[in-house]
């Protein structure tokens, strides 16, 4: 089973998805750590080097290009479902998992991480929650169209190992 985590910077797909693969002898591939093999250099300096839509289109060539493991989590970028064909082809490869977490909680989330998001770098408290609530109501179309929705507050690897063998049956 291949297994997509999608959802907004700070949902924890990077975290669950270490832990998730880590239980069940699954590959945890981190999608942006992909990319930036592929690339050569950071996100962060691809995206200041070739602007974002020169982004997009490595992010869905490196997606849609990798031969994932059988049994592996694919942690994507927060914007990976948003382009092109790209849920839609996630969700013919292998089953997708939409870790839902409302805005007020990713912005404690993303306050307290150890690195700063350089597209929030210029946003603090009320400031940042009315920015990722507008970023989700941009992708929440996208998003949505994963075939399983999992609310990120208080979910764990168990849990979501769970949710998924539930979905199988």
């Amino acid at each position: 089973m291949k297994v997509f985590l999608i959802g907004f910077m700070g949902c924890g797909k990077t975290t669950l998805g270490k832990k998730l693969a880590s239980k069940n002898g699954f590959t945890f591939i981190d999608l942006d750590k992909a990319i930036e093999q592929v690339a050569g250099k950071t996100i962060p300096q691809y995206f200041a080097e070739h602007g974002e839509a020169a982004f997009r289109e490595l992010e869905r060539d490196v997606l849609q290009s990798t031969d994932f493991p059988h049994n592996s989590v694919i942690a994507t970028g927060g914007g990976a479902p948003c382009y092109f064909d790209n849920i839609d082809w996630m969700n013919t490869q292998g089953v997708t998992v939409y870790i839902a977490v409302p805005p007020a909680a990713l912005a404690s989330r993303l306050e307290k991480a150890e690195e700063v998001r350089p597209v929030l770098k210029d946003y603090k408290g009320e400031a940042l929650i009315q920015f990722i609530a507008g970023k989700l109501d941009e992708r929440e179309a996208f998003y949505r169209k994963a075939q399983i929705t999992a609310s990120g507050l208080g979910l764990n690897a168990e849990k979501l190992w769970t949710i998924l063998s539930d979905y199988r049956k």
